[in-house]
Parts: structure tokens; sequence; C-alpha cells
């Protein structure tokens, strides 16, 4: 009896509405932290496992998917990558416009903070692309243990280029191992309630909000930036492209996508929910099984309003002159740089140094806006996932949709 009602109860769990599930972990870790603060910072251990599990699987999981959607491509069937290049490009670069209007119509300035960080950020645009090369040709199985993920992406084309001329029966087993790890991926998502619990009542108990409220104005000038993309800026792209009401794809991506990549801060670990949300949304397969995870990689919308906007503000703080042109430029470089930084901790903040380097700021100070970086990040890097990866399913349906017509 005992083990029949857990069975059903499990069933129920793993069948339940998961937003609602993420918003009573979360209730639940707040109220931890505030009755019992040193229980929850022993609960954060959840936490922990939680995000290890994410950074562990998502690399294969980002290398065998592409490999497979490659390998069984079949020839001479029609896709639609290139105006979701397209699209990825053009929302790129309409954020980076974005952030620095937002920079320069809501001017901000830092009070720095004396901590350091201590991982080491490229120095130039042309370190940046070197990195960026060795990053495509390294080891796959280095690749795979460090995250590299242009390295994957790299690899998996390549393999995946090779065995489209393998028998069926190979391609049939690479298919059936993607859908096996897309599945442990998705078991471990549904699992997302009981990490956010513990990271939200570890986070909570630890440094409560009093980090978060030293910088309210900035922390708005950030979200406000990525809002506007979200709601007006694609979906006027949407409209361009299928001329459509937008509005209904914008929200059902948001809220199916952006709301999981905001808790797991992840965009590779959330390609099975934007990969199932695509199947629901009924849009060519052989499309989104490669732009999904390639978007995971290189879609940079949220990270070109980081850099940017962080950027700027250190050198409002510092009383450099600067105009609008130079500003664009400034946004462009760094979002386009921040495309060879997958793997790296701290991600789009890492590039923070560079962008200020054009500004000639030195890396001491620019380290220290990485630091401020870091302590935004409980909602600036939840913001900038959600933002990514629903991006990456709204444009994809956007270019099906149009070729569909």
């Amino acid at each position: 009896m005992v083990s029949t009602a857990f069975s059903t109860l499990f069933q129920r769990y793993m069948n339940g509405n998961i937003v609602l599930q993420i918003v009573v972990g979360i209730a639940c870790g707040v109220a931890l932290a505030t009755l019992l603060p040193d229980t929850a910072q022993a609960v954060g251990l959840l936490g922990d496992i939680f995000v290890k599990a994410l950074k562990a699987i998502a690399p294969l999981l980002v290398f065998i998917l592409v490999m497979a959607s490659i390998a069984n491509h079949k020839k001479n069937q029609q896709t639609y990558i290139k105006p979701v290049l397209v699209l990825y490009l053009a929302g790129t670069l309409i954020a980076a416009t974005t952030a620095v209007i937002f920079s320069f119509v809501f001017p901000t300035e830092l009070s720095l903070v004396s901590s350091q960080v201590s991982q080491s950020a490229p120095e130039g645009v042309g370190e940046v692309l070197r990195t960026l090369i060795f990053n495509m040709v390294d080891n796959p199985v280095n690749a795979l243990v460090n995250a590299n993920y242009i390295g994957l992406l790299t690899w998996a084309v390549g393999f995946g280029l090779g065995l489209r001329h393998g028998s069926e029966t190979t391609k049939g087993v690479l298919q059936n191992l993607a859908d096996s790890v897309t599945s442990i991926v998705g078991f471990i998502i549904r699992l997302a309630p009981f990490g956010i619990f513990g990271l939200v009542a570890n986070t909570v108990a630890s440094t409560g909000f009093d980090a978060l409220l030293g910088y309210t104005h900035l922390l708005a000038v950030l979200l406000s930036a990525m809002l506007f993309i979200a709601l007006v800026t694609n979906p006027l792209l949407v409209y361009l492209t299928t001329r459509q009401n937008p509005y209904p794809l914008v929200f059902t991506c948001l809220k199916e996508s952006g709301i999981t990549a905001f808790f797991t801060r992840s965009s590779a670990a959330n390609i099975p929910v934007n990969m199932a949300l695509c199947k629901r949304l009924k849009l060519d397969e052989d499309t989104y099984s490669v732009s999904i995870p390639l978007g995971a990689t290189i879609n940079m919308g949220g990270a070109a309003i980081t850099i940017t906007i962080l950027t700027l503000a250190a050198v409002n703080t510092l009383g450099i002159p600067v105009d609008f042109p130079t500003a664009i430029l400034l946004s462009i470089i760094a979002a386009v740089s921040a495309c060879g930084s997958s793997g790296v901790a701290g991600g789009s903040l890492l590039l923070i140094p560079l962008a200020c380097s054009l500004f000639n700021i030195p890396n001491e100070v620019a380290m220290q806006v990485v630091a401020v970086g870091f302590i935004l990040g409980v909602l600036q890097d939840s913001a900038e996932t959600a933002l990514n990866s629903s991006t990456d399913v709204l444009f994809t349906a956007a270019a099906c949709r149009k070729q569909e017509r």
C-alpha cells in the first residue's frame, strides 16, 4: 500500500505544472530562510546538486543533439536555418542598440566594490577571436570535460556530416541516444522545484536582499531593457517576419521556455524544454533540432544588454565622455565576442573588461565592475538566460511559419 501510494504521488508530481511547483519551491525557500536560517543554509545542498547535475549533462546534450540532428537530416530536405540565423543576428544587434539607448536615457553610476574576481578575462578583440578559433579545434573529449560549447558544436557538426553516410541502423542508434539524454535532462528539470527551493533558501539566509538593494537603479535599467526586448522589439521582428499578431507566440515562449530558463539559469540545460515546445507548436523538426542547440550558444541578445549597460555604467562613473556611435560599436563588438565565452565561468560578465578596454578603463576597475555583476547575477543572469532561451524558440517559430505560409 505504501509503495502504491508513493508511486501515485510521484506520478502526480511528474505530471504537475512545473511553473506552479517552482513558485511553491521559492515560497518555501524564503519561508525557511526567514524562520530557520541555519537549516536553510544546509538545505542549500539541494540547490548545489541541482546546478551540478545541469552543468554535467548540458555539454553532452548539446553535442549529441546537434550530431544526431545533422546525421539524420534527409538529403534535399528543406530547412529554414538561414532565416533563423538572420533573426538571431538582427535580435542581438537590436538588443545592443537598445541597451545603449537605455544607458543614455537612464545613466547609471556605480559605487565600485573593492572585491576582485579571480577569473582572467580577455584583453582584446584579437585575443577573443584567437580563443574562439582554438576552442573550435579543441580535443572533443577535452571540450566535453570543460564545457567548451564552441568546440562541441564544431565537432558535432563534423561528426554529424560524416555520419550522414552511415547506415540507417547507426543513425537510429544515434537518435535513440539523443532521446535518452534528452529524457535525462527532462527528469533533472522536473526536479527543479527542489533545487530552486535549496538555492533560494541558501541565498536569502546567507545574504538576504541587501546586496541587491544597493544597486536597485542599475538592476532596474538592466531588467527594463530586457523586458523591452522581450515585449516590444522581439514581437516587432516576429510581426515583420510573419505578418501576424506576434503576442500569442511571444507569451507562449516566455511562459513555457522563459520561466524555466529563469530558474535553471542555463540555456543549454533548457534545450529539451525548447525542443518539446517546438514540437507542440508543430514546427519543422529538421529546423528546430539544429536551431535550438545553436541558439543556446550564439543567440546573445541578453549578453549584449548586460555587457553594454554595465560597461557604460563604469564609463559614467569615471566621467569618460562617449558619443552614441562609439557606444553602439562597443555593444556590437562585445556581443559578437560573447559567442566565444561559452563554458567560461561568469559568461557574459567576463567580457566586460574587453568592452571597458575600448575606453581605456584600467583592468582593476573593470574587474570591480565584474564583481558588481556577480552581485546582480541573482536576477540579472536569470533574466538574461530567460530572454535568450525564449528567443531561440520565438525566432525559430517565426522563421518556420513564414516559410510554411
